[in-house]
């Protein structure tokens, strides 16, 4: 016969009797929802998951929403609400901030007899909340309803606030949305002075420019050199040395979706290789109100349980994925939250890591970034430089720049924060179109670090020409406004970051901007190596020639070896022949640059979106 112990923060079942209730599980045995063994397997499993008991047994599918619903309602002798025949008072729901009704999962529905009806999912902890409720409304009594019924209500109710409040959840020094008409021009009027120069005095001009071309691109040189030295010399945290937590946390995972028609079965399909506990997963699909393609494209799929779709109320701009990300972050119920694109493929045991790491490592370890890959690099030659990239980003490079203790910007995906570090920050700035990259910067701002985990996460990568330019125009433009944002008070992020991390902040962005802007006038000076007429020719002579020359080598052979060290996996092995094209690559780059400068000006906070769904999958996936 096997005993139980039951956790101490767990409802105890003699004291359900002691109350007059009848427990939970005993109900639904009664009533031939489950059997004694069932029972019996859930009590096991809540030993280790802190997890009500209901959810685990819709987890392990022995029983359906509606029949725990239904025993909770017999349990505590309450009625359910019928929000269909009647729909929930806006005007009560008023009486307190939206965080109140979303935090304990609650909602006022009606008045009856000079008692305010408050339904909620937990009528277990509605005792707890009945001396706040008692201030606003007086006389309250509990009716049951299950958790879709409310986040429906909830959006009916109090979305639209919600919505207007994820516009500006960032404080306004932080984030582009007080974005001063003057401070785009500032990076076109440098370039417009030393262009007018160059038209001027052509010598001196292409010197300068020149000098600007070699300073960025010696940055970001410099940047990657120190980060391979980096990751090859230091060793990655170990964060094992702690030990393992007793329980697992519930962990939320946003996915925003828009205009997503061929993405939806995939997605499904790819989620639910997830090992992590379903009691203790949500999955919430964030898609804009008026996003009819991605809802006709839901409405063919059955989500799981554990996958919910949230709709942002449409309420006016910006309808940017950091605002809808925002407004989901509210309906979140984990601990930990995390971030997935629409066409991403994660490991199948990505959130054990996630919860894992998170327990052992230092309170100040706010994020974890894990490693993109693409399932693709097959499709076509712009999807294998695309592998080459990121693998060279995020298996050599930005591990050794977490190590060094450098900033951080973050990727746009497979991202997890702590809850409680994520809302002090504000969430994502909803105006800005690298949203990730600028989160990278306020969490060092606020003392906290970023650590690499090693799983992955495939994704598509971009493989035709003018789509992958107006992506990387995105980012460059986000990166732009990032920079800018955060130099209106260059003290300011000196003490925030300190020398170390705000030379790095330097590097990065000015650097990778800056390289892909004056490239043009670098490649000018294939002229003088070909013999032909160039206005610098008098003023660098022969020595300066050779040494820009031997410069420009040890940057390429430098670039070369990253990425020849990125793909040395087994199967990403047969990229190693395409490594070197990467130097007809980057051009496509510089494009994107100037797509982007006009932006900046133009359109700073237009999201321009990149299409999923349009390459075939490579089946020969490996692991980190």
């Amino acid at each position: 016969m096997t005993t139980l112990t039951m956790r101490p923060d767990l409802p105890d079942p003699a004291q359900s009797y002691a109350n007059g209730r009848v427990p939970l599980g005993h109900c639904l045995v009664e009533g031939g929802v489950i059997t004694p063994a069932q029972l019996l397997m859930a009590l096991h499993l809540q030993q280790r998951l802190s997890a009500p008991l209901g959810e685990i047994l819709v987890a392990q599918g022995w029983a359906s929403g509606d029949q725990i619903q239904s025993a909770l309602a017999a349990q505590f002798s309450i009625p359910r609400a019928d929000f269909a025949g009647l729909r929930p008072d806006p005007a009560l729901a008023a009486r307190l901030p939206p965080a109140f009704w979303l935090r304990h999962r609650c909602l006022p529905w009606t008045h009856a007899g000079g008692t305010t009806l408050i339904a909620t999912e937990r009528p277990d902890l509605f005792e707890d909340l009945r001396p706040r409720l008692a201030d606003s409304f007086g006389p309250v009594a509990p009716v049951q309803v299950s958790g879709a019924e409310l986040n429906q209500a909830i959006t009916a109710c109090i979305g639209p606030r919600l919505a207007r409040g994820a516009g500006c959840r960032v404080p306004a020094r932080y984030s582009c949305r007080s974005w001063h008409w003057a401070l785009p021009l500032a990076p076109v009027l440098l370039i417009l002075a030393a262009l007018t120069l160059f038209l001027l005095v052509p010598g001196t001009g292409i010197v300068v420019l020149g000098a600007m071309a070699v300073t960025t691109l010696m940055l970001f040189t410099g940047l990657r050199l120190v980060a391979l030295l980096g990751n090859l010399l230091r060793p990655p945290t170990r964060a094992h040395l702690r030990p393992r937590a007793a329980q697992q946390p519930r962990i939320s995972v946003i996915v925003p979706l828009y205009r997503e028609k061929e993405i939806a079965a995939a997605l499904l399909q790819r989620l639910s290789r997830l090992t992590y506990p379903k009691s203790l997963l949500e999955v919430l699909l964030v898609l804009e109100e008026k996003d009819e393609i991605t809802r006709r494209a839901l409405s063919d799929v059955r989500l799981p349980h554990w996958i919910r779709v949230v709709e942002v109320p449409d309420v006016g701009p910006p309808r940017t994925k950091p605002r809808a990300m925002n407004y989901a972050l509210d309906f979140c119920r984990g601990t930990i939250i995390g971030v997935w694109d629409a066409e991403d493929a994660p490991a199948s045991d990505q959130l054990e890591r996630v919860a894992d790491h998170f327990a052992r490592c230092d309170k100040d370890v706010a994020c974890l970034q894990g490693v993109l890959d693409y399932y693709n690099p097959r499709t076509n030659w712009i999807a294998r430089c695309f592998t080459i990239e990121y693998a060279a980003w995020f298996r050599v490079i930005l591990p050794g720049m977490a190590r060094l203790g450098m900033v951080v910007p973050l990727g746009g995906t497979t991202l997890f924060f702590r809850r409680d570090t994520l809302e002090e920050l504000g969430g994502w700035d909803a105006h800005n179109v690298t949203e990730d990259a600028d989160l990278g910067i306020r969490l060092c701002r606020m003392g906290y670090r970023t650590e690499m985990i090693p799983t992955v996460t495939y994704e598509e990568a971009n493989c035709r020409p003018w789509a992958w330019i107006k992506q990387r125009s995105r980012w460059l433009k986000g990166f732009l406004v990032t920079y800018l944002v955060h130099m209106r008070a260059p003290r300011a992020l000196l003490r925030d970051l300190g020398t170390w991390r705000f030379l790095s902040f330097q590097a990065f962005f000015l650097g990778t901007v800056g390289q892909f802007l004056l490239a043009p006038v670098l490649w000018s000076f294939w002229l003088l190596l070909l013999g032909l007429p160039h206005p610098a020719r008098d003023l660098l002579g022969t020595s300066g020639l050779y040494a820009a020359s031997a410069m420009f080598l040890l940057f390429e052979l430098l670039s070369l070896t990253i990425g020849m060290m990125a793909v040395t996996r087994a199967e990403r092995r047969f990229l190693m022949i395409w490594t070197p094209s990467m130097l007809f690559y980057f051009p496509l780059a510089t494009l994107a640059a100037y797509k982007a400068l006009l932006e900046l000006v133009l359109a700073p906070h237009f999201w321009d979106k990149t299409e999923h769904g349009v390459a075939a999958v490579d089946q020969k996936l490996g692991e980190v």
